[in-house]
């Protein structure tokens, strides 16, 4: 018998293994919401803005390698989701964005939150589609699926006119989409242990999307066995565990001197699922376009990847999940000649860990020693952007099953929907978001998701009162000449406590580790406000020692 198109859709849904969605409802999309409510095996969980329910699909996306799923109403809503689209899109994490539209009848008359979405979203996503005929619905929901995960994982936006929604329909749901990953030929593998075995300053750059526990595995056992050094990419601390004798640190923003040497001194690099992106290549000055001084092997998913920016010596179109465990039994003649340089390499790193005591009565410095020494193996770290995310994206060293949640995009407000996500997606784990006091009010609101949905992370607040990173850029380029960037807060015990969390100020490093234990303890999650002096700018550097720089001109 004919059902609503809503109703097959829901039924889609369910066939390709969604479990949980997150949105604001919306009136152009009801009859999906009332087709919902006879789908108990999908959760919705209630948000506070679009921009948090995105990126809690980034994040979900991101963390299971299954697409996140997010509802939004139409025109504004969709604007708000904006945000978490181009976040998935950067973190290559599969992400599917579900927003309403006006009727088929009513286009191109600038109706009521009227857009364009193709238009919009056609350059920030994947795929931009709207569905417009309701015996398509099967088709276009198993393509937006497979489209999210195949090659380099993002986000597909999908268009669903009401009028359509409610249309009646005989299709009935596919079965869930497989997602082929393509795998090395023994060709490509022979050509890689090649240049390999030629190679006198080797270096590994892991990074992108779509890793799973099998080329996480495979990274590890192949970098180890053949004494590689291995550099992650922006925000991907997590690919491979600190206590890796192959680790040698991030090539991130703020690249250490060790890491600079590696970089520079590589003669073949071997690059699995790297975009190289202006963070990694410094402004694409690091690298020669298009032909970099080392002899390139780029491995990636997606085929257009390869040749993109960087011509490569060897261009392997293949799966992380695929060729790591391929390259893993490999044993390269060259491993007892790169020992000590490696060795040396995660000596330097491990030394980078260190900072020196900072201004005012609470240290981040300790307060990373004491996260390190107390989270779980399994902690799960999440945080948006600005100065403070460079405490445990640099300074905290993550074990093999820690995982770090934080946006390539550079989005502010990332850190919070994403720990809320998280804490939904695993109950049983810890997970702790660090935000800054500008970041955290960005998506303050979805404490109120946390408290509907009883997911509440630890969220510590790296109150510095001023827009940290702006600051820094402003007293670089602008010396002793601030504005806009001073921010005047609210009581964040007394906001966080209306939420239902336990909450607390710290002032004094001493005071962390009880109330770090009192927030480990709570069954309401928790969020800490560390008040930390404005002058401590970075780890490395005062606000006064960079302002004194810009004015000489050093």
């Amino acid at each position: 018998m004919p059902r609503t198109a809503a109703r097959v859709f829901v039924d889609c849904l369910l066939a390709q293994g969604v479990t949980t969605a997150f949105g604001v409802p919306g009136e152009s999309y009801l009859a999906v919401l009332d087709a919902l409510s006879d789908a108990p095996g999908i959760r919705m969980v209630a948000n506070r803005q679009e921009g948090g329910a995105a990126f809690m699909a980034a994040a979900w996306g991101k963390l299971t390698g299954r697409p996140g799923i997010c509802f939004a109403s139409r025109g504004p809503g969709a604007a708000n989701a904006a945000i978490g689209v181009h976040s998935a899109r950067q973190d290559s994490a599969p992400m599917i964005l579900f927003v309403g539209q006006i009727g088929t009848g009513m286009r191109d008359r600038e109706a009521f939150q009227e857009v364009d979405y193709r238009a919009v979203f056609g350059p920030l996503a994947k795929w931009a589609v709207e569905i417009d005929d309701p015996d398509r619905v099967p088709e276009l929901v198993a393509r937006a699926f497979a489209v999210a995960q195949s090659g380099r994982p993002g986000p597909v936006v999908v268009a669903l006119p009401e009028d359509m929604l409610a249309a009646p329909t005989e299709a009935v749901a596919g079965p869930a989409v497989r997602i082929p990953k393509a795998a090395p030929s023994a060709e490509d593998l022979a050509g890689i242990a090649r240049l390999l075995e030629g190679a006198g300053a080797p270096l590994v750059l892991a990074g992108g999307g779509g890793w799973g526990e099998a080329g996480r595995a495979g990274l590890r056992g192949f970098a180890e066995a053949n004494r590689l050094p291995v550099l992650v990419g922006f925000r991907n601390q997590d690919l491979l565990p600190a206590t890796s004798p192959s680790y040698a640190g991030d090539a991130g923003l703020g690249k250490t001197a060790g890491v600079r040497r590696l970089l520079a001194e590589a003669d073949v690099i071997l690059a699995v699922g790297i975009e190289f992106s202006e963070i990694l290549t410094e402004g694409y000055r690091l690298f020669p376009i298009p032909e970099m001084a080392a002899r390139l092997i780029h491995a990636h998913a997606s085929d257009a990847e390869l040749n993109k920016l960087e011509t490569a010596a060897l261009p392997v179109h293949a799966h992380p999940d695929r060729l790591m465990p391929a390259l893993a039994g490999l044993r390269l003649e060259g491993r007892a000649r790169w020992a000590a340089r490696t060795e040396a390499a995660h000596a330097d790193w491990r030394a980078s860990l260190a900072t020196p005591p900072q201004p005012g009565g609470l240290d981040m410095g300790e307060v990373v020693r004491h996260l390190q020494a107390v989270l779980p193996a399994d902690a799960i770290l999440t945080n948006g952007a600005g100065n403070f995310a460079t405490w445990t994206n640099k300074h905290f060293a993550f074990g093999e099953r820690q995982r770090l949640l934080a946006p390539q995009s550079g989005a502010m407000g990332y850190g919070v929907p994403a720990a809320i996500a998280a804490r939904i997606a695993h109950p049983e784990r810890t997970v702790v978001c660090v935000a800054g006091d500008g970041d955290f009010q960005m998506t303050l609101p979805e404490l109120g998701c946390a408290l509907q949905a009883r997911a509440w992370p630890i969220i510590l607040i790296v109150n510095n009162r001023s827009y940290g990173t702006i600051r820094m850029h402003q007293e670089r380029r602008y010396p002793r000449r601030v504005s806009f960037t001073d921010i005047e807060n609210p009581d964040f015990v007394a906001l966080a406590a209306a939420y239902g969390t336990h909450a607390e100020r710290v002032t004094a490093t001493a005071d962390f580790p009880a109330a770090f234990a009192r927030a480990l303890a709570s069954p309401t999650g928790a969020v800490l406000e560390l008040a930390i002096d404005t002058e401590s700018l970075t780890p490395r550097q005062t606000l006064s020692a960079l302002r004194a720089a810009a004015e000489e001109g050093v």
